[in-house]
């Protein structure tokens, strides 16, 4: 298959996260028949990671298997390909196995393709995969940077406040305690903070993703709960601490997840390799969990912005784009472990 049709048939296979396993045992057939040889090596129950190798591997090529919901299947027009994880990363992972053949075309082995399940979630597949590395020096993560090379990733801290209070008939709400005005009062003062600044990842941000609170509009909420998305620029616990510090009186604030902040390596220095754009990401990625696998680099095709999106597409310009630059990575970094 070429990379447009590799791209497609991986769209049209649904991987949702915590259900990969269907894409994962298709792409680890696919290798098979590349020579690779081929490790399906469960994160979960059903959720087996894919990693092939042609020799020990010096530097390998990764990216995740699993989407956001709600599937939906490909399509393809004159200049991009359309459909549930098109750039987010199954084009990626297309571009990525097509620089693997055209590396063992050319007679260069000692490569690896790592592709993981649960980075949508928790990144279960890659803190899995770093029990058990394979001894390379250089890891090229694959997400949607618009074939820019990443000087760093935000981190994240996802947060739950909870707020308890006394239902009552909203007639007479003296006699209650509402949940929902201590969790909107929380919410306030988080909204007033001053959040962290960093030189190189740039101004850490928040979303309120979830509210949730009471049980009719005639009822004083006895309950009510939100959840926070910090993207981080300076240390998890940092923040953590600063939340709670300024709602703990009122609410209960409960840590859900911690990925921290990443500042990655330029090529400068490495002939051919210089006029890669860079740029920042705003997202987080598996890279924090997978230290175990080498000097990590971030670059893949298609934009972050259409992804997660009922548009989500990739450009097939792009995509044959990051092969060639996912080639000539690899035998630059290469030449590097000769020295």
């Amino acid at each position: 298959m070429d990379p447009f049709q590799l791209t497609r048939r991986l769209i049209d296979i649904p991987s949702v996260s915590f259900e990969e396993q269907q894409v994962a045992e298709f792409l680890g057939s696919h290798l098979l028949a590349m020579g690779a040889e081929v490790e399906l090596i469960e994160a979960g129950p059903g959720r087996p990671n894919v990693y092939a190798h042609w020799g020990s591997p010096d530097v390998v090529l990764s990216t995740h298997l699993d989407t956001v919901p709600p599937f939906f299947p490909s399509r393809e027009d004159d200049t991009a390909i359309y459909g549930r994880g098109a750039c987010d990363a199954k084009g990626i992972i297309a571009a990525q196995v097509e620089a693997a053949r055209r590396l063992l075309a050319e007679g260069i082995s000692g490569i690896g393709l790592l592709f993981l399940v649960g980075e949508e979630r928790n990144s279960a597949g890659a803190k899995a995969a770093n029990k058990y590395p394979p001894g390379s020096r250089f890891l090229i993560n694959g997400e949607p940077t618009q074939n820019r090379l990443g000087l760093g990733t935000k981190g994240v801290l996802r947060v739950e406040l909870v707020a308890e209070g006394r239902m009552a008939h909203s007639a007479y709400p003296e006699l209650g305690d509402s949940a929902t005005e201590k969790l909107i009062d929380a919410i306030n003062r988080l909204r007033g903070l001053l959040l962290p600044e960093h030189p190189v990842l740039g101004h850490t941000t928040v979303n309120i993703g979830i509210l949730e609170g009471g049980v009719a509009p005639n009822v004083i909420p006895g309950s009510a709960r939100a959840e926070l998305m910090y993207r981080l620029v300076s240390p998890s616990q940092q923040m953590l601490r600063l939340v709670s510090d300024t709602v703990s009186d009122i609410v209960t604030v409960n840590n859900l997840l911690e990925i921290p902040p990443v500042e990655l390596t330029r090529l400068e220095g490495m002939d051919g390799m210089k006029g890669l754009d860079t740029m920042i990401a705003s997202f987080a990625t598996d890279i924090p969990w997978l230290s175990a696998w080498g000097q990590p680099f971030l670059i893949g095709p298609g934009s972050i912005h259409v992804a997660h999106t009922d548009n989500e597409h990739i450009p097939k310009a792009q995509l044959l784009e990051a092969v060639d630059i996912y080639v000539r990575m690899v035998k630059k970094l290469k030449q590097e472990t000769a020295h």
